[in-house]
């Protein structure tokens, strides 16, 4: 799974880059790579309706999404739970077909921001058919290994990108202290310490940059994605 390249988010880099001017012919600041981060972000607040800034700051699951809801309420973030999947046995094309299809209708809106979409992926790509499942936190923590943490990290980050999906919600590195918490399996210890050295995962899931990678390229695990 790891091997499927070009993800979309660099094709909605790429579009953003390109999109400077609306079919009005108006220049669009806000989608000018080459203006300052804050003159594109100011630019942005100050088109937007108070209904798209609801929209964007809300979060929805992926089970009631469509390209209707998408497009009428300008939603900014789609949450993907464990065991919330297209189609029983998804392949990974099916997720990216999925998510691609999506983001298309966000792109058409009428600011043509991008939505964000994560999954739920604390313990490997958990939800996806035939993708590698590692223990839960709490197992993980058993081991006191922060390195092979981070290449546990590595490996979800490769599969979670194969199915076209940018970012996880993970990890959780709460200190369970009270057995009665619900989800102390995603704790990796009730030690502070134990827990701050498996936060090794993250760069794992982010990635480090090569030395000598291209600027604004983008990578998982070391491996350009081009």
């Amino acid at each position: 799974m790891g091997r499927i390249s070009v993800p979309f988010m660099g094709l909605v880099l790429l579009y953003c880059g390109l999109a400077v001017v609306m079919g009005s012919g108006e220049y669009m600041k806000y989608k000018d790579p080459k203006q300052p981060l804050n003159t594109r972000i100011q630019d942005l607040m100050k088109r937007m309706t108070l209904k798209e800034k609801i929209g964007q700051m809300m979060q929805i699951e992926r089970r009631v999404v469509t390209g209707d809801v998408l497009n009428k309420y300008f939603i900014g973030s789609v949450l993907n739970e464990a065991g919330s999947a297209p189609a029983p046995k998804a392949s990974a094309k099916a997720w990216v077909n999925m998510v691609n299809e999506l983001q298309k209708v966000s792109l058409s809106t009428r600011l043509g921001i991008p939505m964000l979409y994560g999954i739920d992926a604390v313990h490997g790509h958990n939800t996806v058919y035939k993708a590698t499942i590692f223990p839960h936190n709490i197992g993980l923590g058993v081991t006191r290994d922060p390195v092979l943490i981070k290449k546990i990290g590595e490996a979800t980050a490769l599969e979670v990108r194969a199915t076209g999906i940018p970012y996880v919600f993970a990890p959780c590195i709460a200190v369970c202290r009270d057995p009665r918490w619900g989800r102390c399996y995603e704790s990796y210890s009730e030690d502070p310490k134990i827990v701050q050295a498996m936060t090794e995962i993250i760069p794992g899931l982010q990635g480090e940059i090569p030395a000598g990678s291209p600027n604004g390229v983008p990578f998982v695990s070391g491996r350009l994605k081009v």
